[in-house]
């Protein structure tokens, strides 16, 4: 066999294979070879499928072979589609046969070895078509048809139709049935593999699933991706695309199979089978963990390298046909070896094979990126459910009560963890975001290089060392834009410090917006935010600067290197110019030019990618995880008596790192837990866990649950807590899901109506139902928004009791209840028959309320030893002031009954409710069809600003003018190369078109970065002014508005939609608008060269018009559904976070990893389809650009009746060739535009919500005001909205300036309505006078600012005290300490000097590490310090002292009581004495304690005043509501004598 090269001009074609005189290496024996290897195959196949084998277990069942004999024989070989392809295989390989027959009698008989390897390879596929047809299931056999046919067909093409497209050259093999033997072996071997279905074979044949398209669809429609057709019409014709109207996900692409795959690569504690014993043994030293996610996906980083080279191939090939075809021109066809119509075809083929094998690639790259995001969520969240999360990390248990580190630690550890659950946030979605973006490392470090490479020796080829030394040059510069690109990485990573800063900034003033709202503080937290907007924004502008000067160096060094290319050409080699040189080099230089730009936009993507993955592989390897996951310390763990609850010797701390001192608290108190002793819990009896504030109760719980790090104190030290028959757990700071309350109790469990309704009935939530209108099937709302602090404990309190756990821990779930319910709870739920047998450890204060039941108590002091043990009795004698206290027990008791708040709970027979009037949260809203004008009109003008008219006019001038001289380069360089064909090389003035053409690139750069700099400008001040919109208005929306959002909801808006106005749209719009302008300057000067062909450009845009139309709006369809579904999945992950440690206490990892999972799937799904869809578009569009420039070309070879020149003709020929990429990029920017543009959307549907009024100035008032706190209400009626039923009724009321007014009444009276009534956060109406002014004329921030309420759930700020009390720097130190003694901090602090809370101790955020009775004294000092003249406090104290009624002859009685209690009196006594005279207090209050001795006790029923009048005047009503309540109680005479005494005062 020998190699015949086809040259022209001296220039090699392509080449030819002849036969040798050696049969043997003829080129048809290569498909007798391939037959010989495919019978090898088949044979071990069929060995291995083999049933013997399969018995003595050296074989495996393989698919191929299995049949159903449950269908017909059609349906068993795939279905009627399917078997007919196959019949038709079978009838064109023995019409091969007899073919090859025919040629064998009649040219030469047996001794041509040609025509015999031909005979024995069709003899060959025939037989396996036979069988194919015959026997079901035989996709293998199929496969190898093909395959054989297909390299039966590649000599004949070679041989026989390449010669066609030559002048010089005819078919090799002789033409007697020649062309039907190729044409039926085209079809059998090559077009129908093309066009037939393929096989589905389950991924996992134990559980089938519905196949996908792709992996059904034959390989021409995968090519063309004409599979989506289907789906691209269905979502363009339909408003809104469902996840159910897309295909289902492939079974290959889920992600339970994804993992399985994965996780023993990627996850730390995989583990891994030994393959010769089976046994589990841990995995081997962990690889970095970009080599290991490459070989989870080794198979698709090898395809995808064969495709990219492939793609390079065929790139290269469309300068090579233009230059050949530009020779053709230039010479009349004079001396022609191939035909022209190859190189027309070029023009179009080339350019089209690129696009098909690039989307494959890009296929492949998605789907595996899509893939990657699934197993990497799943993994983030599997180790996250292992991790111990400490300080601010913790979730659940405040830390105050779990305990502290050292205050050297201070804000250092803090800060060190406090964001732990904000980086895991991150990581699954910032994190992976820059992973999938930074997905093209292989172009990046790879196949980009390698491309220039070959354009530089492409280049050689046709200029010569010229191109050797322009490539010197462009080395040379290289490092110019290294420093720019590394100044710009430090720019991005200011810009996203301080981004960062503003989040945090708005995130946190979003978390406690009602706060803000209450105290006035819009446009003061507004204010700073801002500040911190402007300062990224600063640095946005460096950063864009920065990557101006990239784009400029990306555009200046192919330039230059094509000056000096040219130059050196031209100059010094004195070589002519002629069009084919020219404009094959220019397209050649354009490529370099587009391959540096890829390069340097994708080098930092994939810089971030890399640091992305280095952050997840941090946290995969060095977040600290909980005991049971460390062998090292699980195995030092022996327990001796298994079935025990209890601890040996054990001391606990948060860390291991801090295990020397403890973890971290406010304070400078080292924190340990320690069991010295033994401490067993009763099994099947009720435990108590008492002790003062910080002592440790829930450590004690959460070293029970394993959550903290344990520490044997001795060799026989152990803990222990039996899971075998569950375990339940109720937190303090209850974690509900945002689902219905039915869901929140059942928790998964099966549902039990008799059961049910028993737990509802018994955690006293049966009134608390009919409240509301949808019943068990309202929805909570994210992290219970519309359940109050006590619902919410309640809620949690009925799962634990639900479910079937043996073992109950309850966390103080009294503590946030009225005392009349939590008796109802110990009464009834307590002492019920769902707990009878079972194992209750309960935290608690309230000792008198549940002692008697109590079985067994444990007391801890404050330095976290147990101070007693035992029964209740044996705990009385060891601790005199649990004496004192169990001594009034009964009186304690007693006064129960004098809450107001207690409803009577009745077992009822459940009524029927309907979901749909639980739906608290509205869905979010989906735009339908393109962009809005709305939105895109408000960024428009917000580009503008005030001179908007000028802006667009500089603007739109400035791209045209750029646009203009960009097309004029090449044509210039044109009219350089035609001079050569008129005129002496030493007539040319070269250094006129060389100085013409250096002009030219000066000019269009001046006016590119002219552009850029005004569209920057212009980016910067929409970004901020549109942020500042947005802040100001949510600040400013109603209460109500802000109940129906999700907290989440908003602060995306205020992150991620703003963050895409503030990069991806104005980048995206700026390409598009500079795009559209390059588009039409290019087809303008195709038109004036050939106005003809023009026409048919003119087609060719409208079908792409409508092309684009139809894919953006069937895209923006399926992006809509893709943020839909994207959503639950960041939600569920939060939340499970935000649960993990009652999620490890149920043992519910495994239920919230597979909820996980079909939440990932259902995302997957969407993502697939929505990537897909730019792969349909990208064919489709390339193919009209393709087929525009082959018009040309035809035109030009054979209609060229105008006698256009052949640099005219390569000047359009080049625009021409990237025509239909600019096509496509324009389509796929304005696509991009739209997508993103959904943040426009979104953010103008948060600028038009209900907003409160707006300050005006005829509502400031005088600057005197107030001076007094007189408070005259006049038929006042409130409502929640202004459809909604009214919650008050015509109050009318007057409180003088001093007076401190209690405001009692049962749950849902309308108490904590007239605190939000008087600070007008609901909807009112009537009049209310404070100070002599109507508070309706008043602006709302300056009322606010005067009136200060504390209310029910106290909000906190993360840093230090300070900035708790005085956010804004308005007051000394000494006002701030003044205020916190006065709200009794202090008191708790006495004991140990060294565990005092200052100024300057870092407080949380949310204050998750203090109790919630810190929180509340702070809440108190934060009111002091504002010092308002009027003060109203909703329920403030109910949380300290945990509930027990604060009899103050008792808290007198110092050194006897707990901290909490001395705190409790603490406070009253400030509220009494320590208010300025005359500060009117408005106290709303469940205990009647605290009310007595106010001035007047109003009384509110039903949302109207039945009492009001001072406590004794009230008592001495008969039959009144205060004196019926105050007789049933038993402190009657008490309760008289302190109304008395005030009465007297």
């Amino acid at each position: 066999m020998t190699l015949d090269f086809i040259v022209q001009d001296g220039a090699e074609l392509g080449l030819s294979i002849s036969s040798s005189a050696v049969p043997w290496h003829s080129e048809h024996a290569i498909s007798v070879y391939i037959s010989i290897a495919s019978a090898g195959c088949l044979f071990i196949h069929s060995l291995f499928a083999s049933k013997y084998l399969q018995r003595l277990g050296w074989a495996k069942s393989l698919p191929d072979f299995e049949v159903n004999e449950g269908h017909s024989h059609v349906e068993r070989h795939g279905g009627r589609v399917i078997f007919a392809a196959e019949v038709m295989t079978l009838i064109g390989n023995l019409e091969l046969l007899r073919v090859s027959l025919l040629r064998v009698f009649q040219l030469g008989g047996w001794q041509n070895m040609d025509l015999m390897f031909s005979l024995i390879t069709f003899t060959y596929t025939s037989l396996l078509a036979l069988f194919v047809v015959l026997y079901p299931r035989s996709t293998t056999v199929s496969r190898h048809v093909s395959l054989v046919l297909a390299a039966a067909w590649i000599p004949y093409f070679i041989r026989d139709v390449v010669p066609c497209a030559t002048y010089t050259r005819s078919p090799a093999d002789p033409l007697y049935l020649l062309w039907e033997l190729i044409g039926v072996l085209s079809f059998t071997g090559v077009l129908l593999p093309l066009i037939t279905p393929r096989r589905h074979a389950p991924f996992d044949p134990s559980y089938p699933m519905p196949p996908n398209p792709e992996q059904t669809v034959p390989l021409l429609s995968l090519a063309l991706f004409s599979f989506l057709d289907p789906i691209v019409w269905k979502a363009y014709k339909a408003p809104r695309t469902s996840l159910s109207d897309l295909p289902p996900l492939a079974d290959s692409d889920h992600a339970k199979h994804l993992i399985h795959a994965a996780f023993p690569h990627l996850d730390p504690l995989a583990e891994r089978t030994a393959s010769k014993k089976g046994v589990r043994v841990p995995s081997p030293p962990r690889r970095p963990i970009f080599l290991a996610i490459a070989t989870v996906f080794r198979k698709e980083i090898v395809l995808m390298g064969i495709l990219l080279l492939c793609n390079i191939t065929s790139t290269l090939t469309n300068p090579y046909g233009l230059k050949r075809l530009l020779e053709y021109l230039e010479t009349k066809g004079e001396g022609a070896t191939v035909k022209p119509w190859v190189w027309i075809a070029s023009l179009c083929l080339a350019p089209f094979a690129s696009t098909l094998i690039g989307q494959q690639y890009q296929r492949i790259l998605t789907r595996g990126t899509i893939h990657l995001e699934a197993i990497l969520t799943q993994l983030i969240l599997q180790h996250a459910l292992r991790i111990r999360i400490v300080a601010e990390g913790k979730s659940e248990p405040t830390t105050a009560e779990t305990s502290v580190p050292a205050q050297s630690q201070s804000a250092t550890a803090v800060d060190a963890t406090k964001n732990l659950v904000g980086r895991m946030n991150n990581l699954i979605s910032a994190d992976l975001q820059a992973i999938t973006r930074g997905s093209e490392f292989m172009q990046v470090f790879f196949f980009g290089p390698f491309m220039v490479l070959l354009c530089v020796g492409f280049l050689y080829t046709i200029l010569g060392w010229s191109a050797l030394v322009g490539f010197a040059v462009m080395v040379a510069m290289m490092p110019i834009p290294v420093q720019v690109t590394k100044m710009l990485s430090g720019a991005a990573k200011e810009v996203s410090t301080k981004g960062d800063e503003r989040v945090e900034a708005v995130t946190e003033t979003i978390t406690v917006i009602r706060m803000i709202k209450m105290f006035g503080w819009e446009k003061k937290m507004a204010k700073k935010i801002d500040e911190k907007r402007k300062t990224e924004l600063h640095w946005v502008w460096w950063n864009k600067l920065y990557s101006l000067l990239t784009l400029v160096f990306q555009f200046i060094i192919p330039a230059v290197t094509m000056c000096v290319t040219f130059s050196v050409y031209a100059l010094i080699m004195k070589r002519p110019l002629n069009a084919a040189t020219v404009f094959s080099s220019i397209t050649l230089f354009d490529l370099v030019r587009s391959k540096m730009y890829q390069f340097f936009t994708w080098l930092p993507m994939v810089i971030r990618a890399g640091v992305s993955l280095q952050r997840i592989s941090e946290f995969l390897q060095t977040t600290e995880l909980l005991d049971e996951f460390t062998p090292s310390l699980e195995s030092r763990l022996v327990v001796d008596r298994p079935d025990e609850i209890g601890f040996r010797a054990a001391t606990f701390s948060w860390s291991k790192e801090v295990s020397e001192t403890g973890a971290s608290t406010p304070s400078n108190r080292s924190f340990r837990l320690n069991i010295e002793d033994d401490l067993l819990f009763d099994r099947g009896g009720f435990n108590l866990i008492i002790g003062p504030t910080g002592c440790g109760k829930t450590s004690l719980i959460m070293a029970l649950l394993g959550e903290m790090h344990f520490i044997p104190s001795s060799p026989d030290s152990w803990f222990n807590l039996p899971r075998s028959g569950g375990v339940a757990y109720a937190a303090q700071e209850s974690w509900v899901l945002n689902t219905t309350i039915k869901d929140n109790v059942l928790f998964g469990a099966p549902f039990d109506e008799q059961r049910y309704n028993k737990v509802i009935y018994q955690c006293a939530l049966t009134s608390d139902l009919e409240l509301l209108k949808a019943g068990d099937l309202t929805e909570v709302g994210e992290k219970g928004l519309t359940l109050s602090g006590g619902q919410k404990a309640r809620l949690t309190l009925a799962r634990a009791i639900y479910s079937s756990a043996e073992i109950l821990l309850l966390d103080d779930v009294l503590a946030a209840l009225d005392v009349h319910v939590a008796k109802w709870i110990v009464n009834k739920c307590f002492l019920g028959d769902l707990v009878q047998g079972r194992t209750i450890l309960l935290v608690t204060h309230n000792v008198a309320m549940v002692g008697s039941i109590a079985t067994f108590v444990v007391s801890l002091g404050s330095d976290g030893r147990i101070l007693s043990q035992g029964s209740i009795l044996d705990t009385v004698v060891k601790n005199s002031a649990l004496e004192a206290e169990l001594s009034h027990k009964k009186e304690i008791e007693e006064k129960a009954e004098e809450s107001v708040d207690g409803d009577v709970q009745e077992q009822k027979k459940p009524k029927e409710y309907n979901e749909e009037r639980g739906k608290l949260v509205i869905e979010e809203e989906s735009g339908k069809g393109h962009l809005s004008w709305g939105s895109l009109k408000i960024y428009l003008f917000a580009l503008g600003g005030k001179h908007w008219a000028l802006f667009w006019t500089v603007f739109t001038v400035t791209i045209v003018l750029e646009c203009v001289f960009d097309v004029l380069q090449p044509w210039l360089l044109g009219a350089w190369a035609s001079e050569y064909s008129r005129r002496p090389l030493e007539e040319i003035n070269t250094s006129f078109y060389l100085m013409g053409y250096i002009l030219l690139m000066g000019l269009m750069l001046a006016l590119y970065v002219g552009a850029v700099a005004v569209f920057t400008l212009g980016a910067l001040r929409a970004s901020e002014s549109l942020h500042r919109q947005l802040v100001e208005t949510i600040l400013s929306a109603t209460f109500r508005w802000l109940d129906k959002t999700p907290t989440s909801r908003i602060i995306t808006r205020v992150t991620q939609d703003v963050s895409a106005v503030d990069t991806v749209i104005p980048e995206l719009f700026a390409h598009m608008f500079e795009l559209f302008f390059t588009i039409t300057v290019r087809f303008i000067a195709i038109l004036v060269y050939t106005p003809t062909v023009g026409l048919f450009a003119i087609v060719i845009f409208v079908i792409g018009g409508l092309l684009g139309n139809v894919y953006m709006q069937s895209q923006l369809s399926v992006k809509r559904s893709m943020s839909k579904v994207k959503a639950p999945v960041m939600a569920h992950f939060g939340a499970s976070i935000e649960g993990m440690v009652s999620i490890r206490a149920y043992g519910a990892q495994n239920a919230v990893l597979t909820q996980s999972l079909s939440l990932v799937d259902d995302y997957s799904r969407a993502s697939r389809v929505f990537s897909n869809f730019a792969r349909w578009i990208a064919v489709r569009v390339d193919a009209l650009g393709g087929f525009f420039a082959a018009i040309l070309g035809i035109y030009y070879v054979y209609y060229n009746t105008t006698g256009i020149s052949a640099s005219n003709s390569g000047f359009t020929l080049a625009l021409a060739v990237g025509f239909g990429r600019m096509v496509l990029g324009f389509v796929q920017f304005l696509n991009m535009f739209e997508v993103n543009g959904n943040s426009l959307e979104r953010l103008q549907e948060y600028m038009t919500i209900e907003c409160e009024p707006s300050p005006q100035a005829s509502g400031v008032p005088p600057a005197h005001w107030p001076s007094s706190g007189d408070l005259r209400v006049e038929n006042l009626t409130a409502s929640y909205a202004l459809e909604g039923a009214d919650a008050l009724h015509d109050l009318s009321f007057h409180v003088k300036t001093g007076e401190r007014i209690g405001v009692v009444g049962r749950t849902g009276s309308g108490k904590s309505t007239l605190a939000l009534s008087l600070l007008r956060c609901i909807v009112t109406k009537g009049d209310v006078f404070y100070d002599g002014l109507r508070i309706n004329n008043i602006n709302l921030d300056a009322l606010r600012e005067k009136i200060t309420i504390i209310p029910q759930v106290p909000e906190l700020l993360s840093g230090t005290l300070r900035r708790n009390l005085d956010p804004f720097d308005q007051f000394e130190d000494v006002t701030l300490n003044a205020a916190l003694r006065d709200a009794g901090l202090y008191s708790l602090q006495e004991e140990d000097a060294t565990s005092r809370i200052t100024l300057d101790s870092v407080i949380s955020r949310g204050g998750s590490n203090l109790s919630v009775g810190q929180r509340q004294i702070i809440a108190l000092a934060r009111a002091m310090v504002r010092d308002s003249k009027l003060l109203i406090l909703d329920e403030a104290t109910s949380a300290i002292g945990e509930n027990l009624p604060p009899i103050l002859n008792l808290l007198e009685l110092a050194d006897k009581i707990t901290a909490d209690h001395k705190t409790d009196a603490v406070i009253q006594a400030s509220l009494r004495t320590n208010l300025n005279k005359d500060a009117t207090v408005i106290t709303v209050a469940h205990r009647l304690q605290t009310i007595m001795d106010t001035d007047r006790i109003m009384v509110i029923n039903a949302g109207n005043i039945v009492e009001f009048d001072a406590p004794h005047m009230l008592l001495q009503k008969e039959g009144g509501f205060l004196r019926t309540l105050v007789d049933e109680s038993g402190d009657c005479e008490a309760l008289h004598a302190m109304a008395a005494q005030a009465f007297k005062q």
